[in-house]
């Protein structure tokens, strides 16, 4: 399980394999790690998460699992015996959900981070309404996050909007995994919840999850790097 120092994920959602590794082989290990979710693990399957772990790069597998708990836990299981680098799953799966499948990675000499979905960046508050959930998508985040704190997991999924209260609530070791990120020249495409990277680093995220800003960029190395930047600018300045 390689891991690198970059704090950048870039989100692979492309409907073929040859698109994704064209796109990956123009990126460098070092700067950054990949994320691979429920379309394309579902038609590529394990082969190609190990293709990316034997090109250098740490993967997080994102298919947020969300089941019984013995059920989660055997799949957090068969993932982290793929050397993925961190897992996630839906804290409204519950407590014992999470404490089971954290248990479970346990056995793991090196496990992966496994951290929680709070509420979807995509949902606003008429979305969560509709499915049971009262208040502001953010209050429900704040109290996802502590359950999930609680439960001793590594940390949850959630919008750079949220991130500066939950930061303020946990402390600095709770990671935090946002999405929702955008150059400020960029679209907001399907996030309703977005800031640009220097300010979700100084609002408390740990790892920032981008996709079309990078894997639809003329260069993609280039915008890569530029992400890397303004989030090494971002955490210098905060540290003066």
């Amino acid at each position: 399980m390689s891991e690198t120092g970059s704090r950048v994920i870039v989100a692979l959602d492309f409907p073929e394999e040859q698109k994704a590794l064209q796109l990956v082989d123009q990126l460098e290990p070092s700067l950054c790690h990949l994320k691979v979710g429920k379309e394309m693990f579902t038609r590529l399957g394990p082969g190609f998460v190990e293709s990316l772990s034997v090109r250098g790069f740490a993967v997080f597998l994102d298919l947020k699992f969300h089941d019984i708990p013995n059920t989660v836990a055997a799949a957090c299981d068969a993932a982290a015996d793929l050397g993925v680098w961190m897992i996630n799953l839906h804290a409204s799966g519950g407590r014992r959900m999470m404490e089971t499948a954290r248990e479970r990675l346990e056995r793991h000499a090196q496990r992966p981070k496994l951290v929680a979905v709070t509420i979807l960046t995509s949902l606003s508050r008429e979305d969560i309404a509709e499915v049971g959930f009262h208040g502001t998508p953010a209050e429900n985040v704040f109290r996802l996050a502590h359950l999930t704190k609680s439960a001793g997991l590594d940390g949850v999924v959630c919008s750079p909007r949220e991130a500066g209260a939950i930061r303020a609530a946990v402390g600095g070791d709770f990671l935090l995994v946002t999405p929702g990120v955008r150059p400020k020249d960029a679209a907001a495409d399907d996030q309703r919840r977005v800031m640009t990277p220097g300010e979700a680093i100084a609002a408390g995220s740990s790892y920032l999850v981008v996709g079309r800003p990078i894997t639809a960029a003329a260069d993609p190395l280039a915008a890569l790097r530029q992400i890397n930047a303004d989030v090494t600018e971002s955490t210098l300045s905060a540290d003066k």
